[in-house]
């Protein structure tokens, strides 16, 4: 974590900023509810089948955040699995969403994520588009890096493809084999397209592996935002700065 002082811009970041990479769900849109639901689904079914209705439930708010937010899909289903003393085959990529692999439990995840998206749509947050509008106009650069596979879909879906300089998402990170978070591989490479160095690159997160990427990375500042009361936890895996929204930090008209 770096020290900054009060010498911030009116955007609220240091003067040696000159990009800023942006998470996708929870930072800009409000999908991190939809993921954590599609994942206890996903996850529930999951054990139900394997050990009964005895089962332990997953915990869509306290394993959520430790295991899965934030992460690729087969690494948010690989570590919450361990934590339960359950190994499962790696499987394809392929698998149908009823398979026991750890693709084939990803796989129902994603089926269940997108048919949620399908019926309840996808919201942005206002603030955030009122930002990134706010940085552009500041002539500093913008990329999403997220590890969501529907990266592109959801960002046309909320008219906001045209905001980033820079796509990094799940399907990126396959084809450059980028590990995702918390690696700060992805972010690194966003800086790298956008031109700049880490030192003088923002980055925006929501979740705490996102925070442990920001901070092995070396970025010039790292922005926790703080959507569902985990401030303190986000301080304490690298955060510069909390905010419950961007609107927070300045370039506000």
């Amino acid at each position: 974590m770096t020290t900054h002082g009060s010498h911030l811009t009116q955007l609220g970041l240091p003067g040696t900023i000159r990009a800023c990479l942006f998470d996708l769900d929870g930072v800009i849109t409000k999908t991190a509810v939809v993921h954590a639901a599609a994942w206890k689904e996903a996850f529930d079914a999951f054990l139900r089948e394997r050990e009964g209705d005895g089962f332990r439930p997953f915990d869509a708010s306290a394993e959520y955040d430790e295991y899965v937010d934030g992460k690729p899909r087969a690494d948010g289903v690989r570590d919450f699995l361990a934590s339960r003393g359950i190994e499962l085959p790696e499987g394809r990529p392929d698998d149908p969403p009823d398979r026991p692999t750890v693709h084939g439990v990803g796989n129902r995840k994603n089926e269940i994520l997108l048919e949620k998206i399908r019926t309840g749509g996808v919201e942005a947050y206002d603030g955030t588009l009122r930002y990134l509008e706010a940085v552009r106009a500041a002539g500093l650069r913008t990329a999403v890096v997220s590890s969501s596979a529907n990266c592109r879909d959801v960002l046309r879906s909320i008219d906001a493809e045209s905001l980033f300089d820079v796509r990094i998402d799940g399907v990126v990170a396959a084809e450059r084999q980028l590990p995702g978070k918390p690696r700060p591989d992805t972010f690194l490479a966003a800086a790298k397209d956008l031109g700049v160095d880490p030192g003088a690159a923002a980055v925006f997160e929501d979740a705490l592996a996102g925070m442990d990427a920001g901070r092995s990375g070396h970025f010039g500042y790292v922005v926790g935002v703080d959507r569902v009361g985990q401030a303190d936890a986000l301080r304490a895996h690298g955060a510069d700065r909390v905010v419950r929204d961007l609107a927070e930090l300045g370039g506000e008209a």
